[in-house]
């Protein structure tokens, strides 16, 4: 079976994921596997779609696994930028909870900014954080899943 033939899957970044009972709903009526991988243990429903994966506690573990299994056809769910980067080359559609595509065209100044931001703050610079989570970016994710979903279905059924 081909990537292209394989039914696609979600991974879930899901150890900082705000929107994972989400996901498990969209997954659940478009009949999608879902992947919820964390360093260590985490709570997931009993359905037989949805995979949990403890990758441990190394540096990086979690992502390593997500990155190493990714490609065409499958969509990430995450926060972290160097995943995103890693899966967008991959083939992978990726997003974060915010709705937020990461996308072959943003990605480069994404993690360019994410590395100038480490920097400031290595050098003993305030910055702001992300804002905080809010209705309106669940409301966001939620589109922007279903979006990705019809496109990938469109382009199996196309090919």
């Amino acid at each position: 079976m081909t990537e292209t033939q394989r039914s696609s899957r979600i991974y879930v970044d899901a150890d900082a994921c705000p929107v994972k009972d989400e996901i498990y709903r969209v997954a659940a009526r478009h009949k999608l596997a879902v992947v919820v991988v964390a360093a260590g243990f985490i709570r997931v429903p009993e359905d037989p779609s949805i995979e949990r994966v403890a990758a441990g506690g190394g540096m990086d573990a979690a992502d390593n696994w997500i990155a190493e299994r990714v490609g065409p056809g499958d969509i990430v769910v995450t926060t972290d930028i160097p995943l995103a980067s890693r899966c967008v080359k991959a083939g992978a559609e990726t997003i974060a909870p915010n709705g937020r595509a990461f996308t072959e065209e943003s990605i480069g100044m994404t993690l360019a900014v994410r590395n100038l931001m480490t920097d400031l703050r290595s050098a003993g610079e305030s910055t702001r954080g992300p804002p905080p989570f809010a209705p309106k970016d669940r409301s966001a994710f939620l589109s922007a899943l279903e979006e990705i979903i019809r496109r990938l279905q469109r382009s199996r059924a196309q090919g």
